[in-house]
């Protein structure tokens, strides 16, 4: 069971904020404001943030709210050392890629764009790599008190005017393949690994076929098999395995990865949750989520040593 991350809402929100006025220029100034646990905040990192919750919430926080932020984020990120998470360089870049990739825009693009309102894209990662790190204490140190009971579930749907708990839908079984087109590729090249896609197309009848064929294929890759339902699959992708014959390879796609296929070793019926059903299972984990992290940051914040030096 999952619940939308932080950094997904924060990603909608900067998609809508960057075409907001530029806002002035940072102040460089670094005057300690608070001392977190050791831990400096400074007059700059309060002007940042007050601009990055300006892009993303359209609105105007007051100083105490951001400092309360910045406060927090230093007692997770401690906290998270403490039980070993502590996500590096790379995991920050490739989250802060992968939010440009969602916006359709280059991260370079998504930097020029944060320093033309002013916001550095320190700034942005340092707020993403606590959410980073919050929702994986969270998850990992209270993954049982976070279950939500089928039980639960189920009365809470029929009391809703009886509502279905299930309905007819289909099971797809498939395995991801990869042909590798290494960053930097000629169009040429580019050309002739989709035609190498195509050839594949036509020679593929199963999944062992394909199995046999890509794990000893050069600068390809096939992955182990997924299980998804139509309720996890968007409609575009249901209708491209709906149309293809069992055993048989997706259209290629290209993607940052490479050239892109599906090989679909089976299609079946099944029973799948209804869509109320999954909507009141996400707000029962939903709302479970968001009480124990808010009692875990109080029982941190009581432990903290918060100094004020300069309000």
């Amino acid at each position: 069971m999952t619940t939308p991350l932080p950094a997904f809402r924060l990603l909608l929100a900067i998609g809508a904020g960057l075409i907001l006025t530029a806002l002035p220029a940072p102040s460089r100034a670094q005057n300690i404001v608070v001392m977190v646990n050791g831990d400096p905040i400074t007059d700059f990192d309060i002007e940042q943030r007050s601009k990055l919750d300006q892009l993303t919430t359209q609105k105007t926080p007051s100083r105490q709210e951001v400092i309360n932020e910045l406060i927090d984020d230093k007692v997770k990120i401690k906290e998270g050392k403490k039980y070993g998470v502590d996500p590096g360089v790379s995991d920050i870049n490739q989250s802060y890629d992968g939010m440009a990739q969602r916006m359709r825009i280059t991260p370079d693009q998504l930097t020029k764009s944060l320093e033309s309102k002013g916001v550095r894209p320190e700034t942005l990662k340092s707020r993403m790599r606590s959410e980073m790190v919050w929702t994986s204490l969270v998850r990992g140190r209270y993954k049982e008190k976070l279950l939500v009971g089928e039980r639960d579930v189920a009365q809470a749907v029929q009391a809703q005017a009886g509502e279905k708990l299930q309905v007819e839908g289909t099971e797809y079984k498939m395995q991801p393949i990869v042909l590798i087109v290494p960053r930097g590729s000629t169009p040429a090249f580019l050309d002739t690994r989709k035609k190498e896609a195509e050839s594949y197309r036509a020679r593929v009848a199963s999944c062992e076929e394909a199995n046999s064929l890509f794990r000893s294929t050069p600068n390809a890759t096939i992955r182990d098999s997924v299980t998804k339902t139509t309720a996890e699959l968007p409609e575009a992708l249901r209708k491209v395995l709906d149309d293809t014959p069992i055993g048989h390879l997706t259209a290629p796609e290209m993607t940052k990865n490479g050239i892109e296929m599906v090989v679909l070793c089976s299609r079946k019926p099944t029973m799948i949750d209804t869509p109320k059903k999954r909507e009141i299972r996400e707000k029962m984990y939903t709302e479970k989520y968001e009480k124990t992290q808010k009692a875990y940051l109080d029982e941190l914040r009581k432990a903290a040593m918060i100094e004020y030096r300069n309000r």
